[in-house]
């Protein structure tokens, strides 16, 4: 038996308003990916967004479902936003808009 090592990757994305970190990380059984933006996080639905808001930071989420996980980045652009802490929707970030569009909206107040 192999006992491997998680997979862990992190890569600039360019956007129409600037620039990004993409972010992915893989385990046995297990992923979650990101976008970082200097203003905020758009992610996937592993983020608490009760507790960001209770810190105070810009956190969007998109929701993948077991047939479409979102594993990589890319993966956020075209999934739906499914929750945001104030801070976030205080950016224009709606439910419903994409994460390409969310992640354009925290860049363009950046």
């Amino acid at each position: 038996m192999t006992n491997s090592l998680p997979r862990s990757i992190v890569q600039p994305l360019q956007f129409e308003n600037g620039s990004a970190i993409g972010i992915s990380n893989r385990w046995k059984n297990g992923q979650y990916c990101s976008i970082i933006t200097p203003t905020g996080i758009v992610g996937c639905g592993i983020y608490n967004t009760e507790v960001a808001a209770e810190f105070g930071q810009s956190i969007a989420i998109a929701k993948g479902t077991p047939e479409h996980p979102l594993v990589d980045p890319e993966d956020l652009f075209d999934a739906k936003i499914v929750g945001l802490t104030p801070q976030a929707e205080a950016l224009g970030i709606t439910i419903g808009m994409t994460g390409r569009a969310a992640v354009e909206k925290m860049l363009a107040v950046s």
